[in-house]
């Protein structure tokens, strides 16, 4: 994939450089939240399993656009499921994380980074597409953009993937400390909570949704299959 030369590709959203400077644009803090024990902590020890169960639901050979970087070693792991015969293509707007997952990658030749914004046209159909943990961590407005381009960026019959923070139950311990969480770190997840991913946008009318709720109702998996006709 050609890296994006506009000008509006390659500058930064707003909200990304006023809100999460600290997460993902900081030398000083990226090596730090990038490790598996800050990780599982972030989900209270559901990273592995959450990742586990994105991963599984691609299949070896295929062509996978994964949409932004991800922190831990899921990128890896997908790799690694896709094998040498298939083909991993991570896109991210902030070029620190592209550099960052490039690192990571260096021993799978089948994977590739790039920087690029997803709230643009991705320009390319793939078999399958995996958004891990980025839509709470955008606006609405750029979240149904982006949503939109990765629905178009499936092929028919392909699949994508959409593992993210859900609604938890009522009862649930972490709910006090997550509404913390969500209006002082996340302040974007609300809107997300609010909202069903599988009717976010009118290209979902094209796909057969399933999802499936994880730790009392704290993250969701959501999966779209494209119909062929």
């Amino acid at each position: 994939m050609r890296e994006s030369s506009s000008a509006a590709a390659s500058k930064l959203p707003d909200y990304l450089r006023d809100t999460y400077t600290w997460a993902y644009l900081d030398h000083r803090t990226v090596p730090w939240l990038d490790s598996p024990v800050v990780v599982s902590a972030i989900l209270w020890g559901n990273a592995s399993r959450l990742m586990n169960r994105a991963v599984a639901e691609f299949e070896p050979g295929q062509r996978v656009l994964q949409a932004a970087a991800v922190y831990g070693d899921f990128s890896q792991r997908l790799a690694r499921r896709l094998g040498d015969s298939g083909q991993l293509t991570v896109l991210d707007v902030a070029p620190i994380q592209i550099a960052n997952t490039r690192r990571k990658l260096a021993g799978w030749p089948h994977a590739s980074a790039h920087v690029a914004d997803l709230a643009e046209p991705v320009g390319e159909v793939f078999n399958a597409v995996c958004c891990f943990f980025l839509l709470h961590e955008v606006p609405s407005h750029a979240r149904r953009l982006i949503v939109s381009n990765l629905l178009d960026a499936v092929e028919p019959g392909g699949r994508i993937v959409f593992v993210d923070y859900h609604q938890p139950r009522w009862w649930h311990p972490m709910r006090p400390v997550m509404a913390m969480v969500f209006r002082y770190l996340e302040p974007f997840a609300n809107s997300l909570l609010a909202d069903s991913i599988d009717r976010l946008v009118p290209e979902c009318a094209a796909f057969e949704w399933h999802k499936e709720t994880y730790f009392g109702g704290l993250y969701q998996k959501v999966v779209g299959v494209r119909r062929s006709a």
